[in-house]
């Protein structure tokens, strides 16, 4: 899958969580924002109730997204299923959307009446989400091979380089210049949180630029230039950061694991207790 191909990869996926998202809302919204009490005198109550066609396909459908979601990426992560066919990286991807889209289509299936045990499923859920935003930010600070194996130090130090290589040839590079990209490129010992290093390095990056104008190479070579210094300062953050966010990510599995395990078994008493009390598949 090439960079153009994995955007659209994404971006489909996302297109799809917002659009499935605006209709349920627009296709429920007279149903969803009448008083509980009232909803059982609602035209179409029978058809948006949890037990009702539309609402009961909805906790359907997103439980089973939720199950083959989580499923298949243990699968391919533990046993290496389908390693053939598809990237770690891309399937966690698409885990991602499956167990974002799954929650919400759950959320319009309850109808946004929370109560007893199935509200404790539903915050577990919710934590699970939230869980999984934070798993995801953390999982990409943290170098990896194409195939998604995580690398070392050793391996992400090799991966360094020095941009002002890529000004070899001219007469002189400027004092002034190899200064501020050392300085950008080098991240050893600087102790600030994510926000202000990054509003640091942009700034330096714009400092670049500005200097690079005055050098007289053409437009092509500064922004190659650019590129370079950008991912070099990005590497440099990594590298720092790299111990700190590989414990992060043990942490965060010890929270992000029960809360999962939580709603999975109550979702099955759910089922169960459903079942006991008469509800039938509706299909």
């Amino acid at each position: 899958m090439n960079k153009t191909t994995h955007r659209l990869y994404v971006w489909t996926m996302v297109l799809i969580v917002i659009v499935v998202t605006i209709y349920l809302s627009y296709s429920g919204y007279s149903y969803y924002q009448t008083s509980l009490e009232e909803r059982f005198y609602h035209p179409r109550h029978d058809w948006f109730k949890p037990s009702g066609l539309y609402g009961h396909g909805l906790g359907i459908i997103g439980t089973f997204m939720i199950l083959f979601g989580v499923s298949i990426y243990i699968l391919r992560k533990r046993y290496n299923f389908l390693s053939k066919l598809i990237r770690l990286k891309h399937l966690l991807e698409f885990h991602i959307f499956l167990c974002t889209m799954g929650p919400i289509l759950i959320l319009f299936h309850t109808a946004f009446k929370f109560g007893g045990i199935v509200s404790v499923a539903f915050w577990s859920m919710v934590a699970v989400v939230l869980s999984g935003v934070i798993g995801r930010f953390i999982y990409i600070q943290i170098p990896r091979t194409i195939e998604g194996r995580e690398l070392s130090l050793q391996e992400v130090q090799k991966m360094k380089s020095d941009p002002l290589e890529l000004l070899k040839g001219q007469n002189q590079v400027p004092d002034d210049l190899e200064q501020l990209i050392n300085t950008a490129t080098d991240s050893s010992g600087e102790q600030k949180g994510i926000v202000a290093k990054y509003l640091i390095d942009h700034k330096r990056v714009k400092e670049i630029g500005r200097f690079l104008k005055t050098t007289g190479l053409v437009k092509s070579k500064r922004k190659i230039i650019i590129k370079a210094v950008r991912q070099e300062i990005s590497l440099s953050n990594r590298i720092a950061r790299l111990q700190t966010m590989q414990k992060l990510f043990k942490y965060w599995h010890v929270a992000h694991l029960p809360f999962a395990l939580i709603m999975l078994i109550i979702v099955v008493i759910h089922v169960v207790v459903t079942l006991a009390f008469g509800y039938k598949w509706i299909f």
